[in-house]
């Protein structure tokens, strides 16, 4: 059985560190795993998503919509964004961060209000934690990344920790490890 996992978020968010992180643990772990390039404007501010599929055996990166188990979402817009994408009984998890898009930023609309609320009205789960709050309580903005990351592996009970502290060691550099082992415990334990 495949499940899917998207990851959206704002340009320079660190979403592709994300991406290979989880990529890194789902193959150590034993599955079969397929992560899509980011898609979309990568470049501080552009919406950004990248697509993690796993399971015996994965065809296709892609996800199409109804089909996501998951959104890690880096910014509530962006989850409202992709909901679309949100399996029937799947879960969000997400930082309640706001970042303006370039229509707020230049006054032509307002950042939506409430947005939580109106995705939990469609039925979504979600899981809203302070991940930026948290991340610099672990040293770094920077990590609001590896915060979600925390967040997201206890929804897998059955990958142990350990195995996620060797997926974030290995795509971390040595010097920020102790910083980033902080941040995922603090979103592990929110």
């Amino acid at each position: 059985m495949t499940k899917n996992i998207m990851i959206v978020g704002v340009g320079g968010q660190g979403t592709l560190l994300a991406s290979k992180m989880l990529g890194r643990l789902l193959l150590n772990e034993g599955y079969d795993v397929k992560v899509s390039e980011v898609h979309g404007m990568s470049q501080r501010g552009g919406s950004v998503v990248t697509y993690v599929r796993f399971g015996d055996k994965v065809a296709s990166p892609l996800i199409d919509k109804g089909q996501a188990d998951f959104i890690l979402s880096f910014e509530k817009l962006e989850a409202a964004r992709w909901l679309s994408y949100l399996k029937e009984d799947g879960q969000i998890v997400l930082s309640d961060q706001e970042i303006d898009p370039m229509p707020v930023v230049t006054g032509a609309m307002s950042y939506p209000e409430n947005l939580i609320e109106k995705m939990e009205a469609t039925g979504a789960k979600v899981d809203a934690i302070p991940a930026l709050q948290l991340a610099m309580e672990a040293g770094s903005v920077k990590a609001v990344n590896i915060v979600l990351m925390g967040r997201l592996s206890r929804y897998f009970p059955e990958i142990p920790e350990d195995s996620w502290m060797a997926a974030l060691d290995a795509v971390v550099p040595p010097k920020f490890k102790e910083m980033n082992e902080k941040a995922f415990a603090l979103g592990r334990a929110y």
